[in-house]
């Protein structure tokens, strides 16, 4: 708000008034310098806003002193800072005074060499802004593309109304512990001991450094804003050490009132290529048969420009009449660039699922005789306990049926996915592989209309008859 900043008028040049006494009466208005611009670096996880902004002040020749103030407002005032955006320009910062009679003020005493007009910029971090982000995706009759919209909903709780604010956003983490060990020149685990006010500091200048651009971030042309080439050119992701993050900068600008929440559009994506499959994974997605959108963050895709930041999804599909069909809600968690989305909409009634187990058997038998190490593989006619002698060793058989049954028009993709620990025999004829060393996974077409049923034997080896820890794929007929 225009009130926190105060260039006094001629009279407090000549010592006519005291620049620490002066009331709002002394304040020649028709010098207050208004914001020409603002930019928001909101940082969720460190509850952090870098505020920018920038002012045209008129300075007169000699000393002009300058009033900062934050009362009712989250602003940091160790965090204030005042600069000059062109360089040798006659100005100089004197000194900064924090008035014992004056909470919530300071005061800069500016030396300029003569009458002039000059851009100011004042930064400062301040807390209460907050951001989250939300998408909507609407899919196309036939399920082939969707249209993305993301958005941000900014909320400012700062005590501090922003007009016409250029917002950016840091999306990932920022490790200010790391960054403030290097500033420090410390091991990072001394960063404890450091004294409070010294924490303090170095965390404001880790912050500044990571959040701020690496060249002024706007420029004055013709009392015009323009953004300078620096915000312009294609977002970049930071990798350093153990923080991995990404500055956003959501394009245009916005008023941000304090106590409000604002919806800013951050982009849109037509017929972005969409996948529909089927997947039985027990572990993701509970016993049953999830439907699921599959969709990439890349350029093939017309995605891809920048990561996606945690937020929440709503999707729909288009019902070709000029409708909507509401399909799910759920959370989409952070999705660096090339990376694949996969959005669960549970349950289709129109595909039905069913695992039945079949039969049940143990074979292969090893007995091993008390007072002895001796093991004794049992003959095909049955189990002969001989006098002080025990099972050790036996191979477990369950034979399992999967059926689906597809009662919709278009044929689906099915993938079934099951972990099965121990040393374990997967027999069947679905041609399987391996997603990992215990993960059996294979996939299948139903066409609209049919069913499939996709039946297979697992066999785990018991006792001695256990070698591995791993799951071995064998093509055959199951219970044979």
């Amino acid at each position: 708000m225009i009130r926190h900043l105060t260039l006094y008028s001629l009279l407090c040049l000549f010592g006519l008034l005291s620049p620490l006494r002066v009331t709002a009466g002394n304040v020649d208005l028709a010098t207050v310098p208004e914001r020409r611009t603002v930019q928001l670096t909101i940082y969720n996880s460190e509850d952090l806003t870098l505020v920018r902004e920038s002012r045209v002040v008129t300075f007169k020749q000699g000393v002009n002193p300058l009033q900062f103030s934050w009362a009712n407002t989250l602003i940091d005032p160790t965090s204030v800072d005042l600069r000059f955006r062109e360089p040798r320009t006659g100005l100089d910062v004197l000194d900064t005074t924090f008035p014992h009679d004056r909470p919530q003020t300071l005061y800069w005493n500016v030396q300029s060499d003569a009458d002039r007009e000059a851009t100011i910029e004042i930064s400062y971090f301040t807390s209460g802004i907050t951001w989250a982000a939300d998408y909507l995706a609407v899919a196309d009759p036939d399920e082939r593309h969707l249209r993305l919209e993301s958005f941000v909903r900014v909320r400012n709780q700062s005590g501090e109304d922003y007009e016409n604010a250029q917002v950016r956003l840091v999306v990932g983490s920022i490790n200010l512990v790391e960054k403030i060990a290097e500033l420090a020149k410390m091991p990072v685990g001394r960063v404890n001991e450091l004294k409070r006010e010294e924490y303090r500091d170095l965390r404001q200048r880790a912050a500044r450094k990571a959040m701020a651009p690496p060249a002024p971030a706007m420029e004055m042309a013709g009392g015009a804003m323009a953004y300078d080439a620096a915000v312009m050119a294609p977002k970049e992701i930071v990798k350093e050490g153990l923080s991995e993050y990404f500055i956003y900068t959501i394009e245009g600008t916005e008023t941000v009132p304090n106590g409000w929440a604002k919806r800013l559009r951050s982009f849109e994506a037509d017929a972005v290529p969409v996948t529909v499959q089927y997947r039985y994974r027990p572990r993701e997605y509970g016993d049953q048969l999830a439907r699921l959108y599959l969709l990439k963050n890349d350029t093939a895709s017309k995605l891809g420009g920048t990561p996606l930041p945690d937020g929440l999804i709503r999707v729909f599909r288009a019902n070709g009449h000029e409708g909507l069909s509401y399909l799910t809600t759920q959370n989409l968690r952070y999705v660096p660039i090339g990376d694949k989305i996969e959005l669960n909409l549970g349950v289709d009634p129109a595909v039905v699922f069913e695992l039945v187990k079949r039969k049940v058997y143990r074979d292969n038998f090893w007995l091993q005789v008390k007072g002895g190490n001796l093991y004794r593989k049992l003959g095909e006619d049955g189990l002969k306990l001989e006098l002080d002698s025990q099972v050790a060793g036996w191979d477990e058989h369950a034979v399992y049926r999967q059926r689906i049954r597809n009662y919709s028009r278009k044929s689906i993709a099915v993938q079934i996915r099951r972990d099965y620990p121990g040393d374990v025999v997967f027999r069947s004829r679905l041609n399987p592989s391996l997603h990992d060393f215990q993960t059996v996974q294979f996939e299948t077409e139903i066409q609209a209309g049919e069913k499939a049923g996709l039946d297979y034997e697992v066999i785990v080896r018991q006792g001695y008859n256990q070698k591995q820890n791993r799951v071995e794929l064998q093509a055959g007929a199951p219970g044979h």
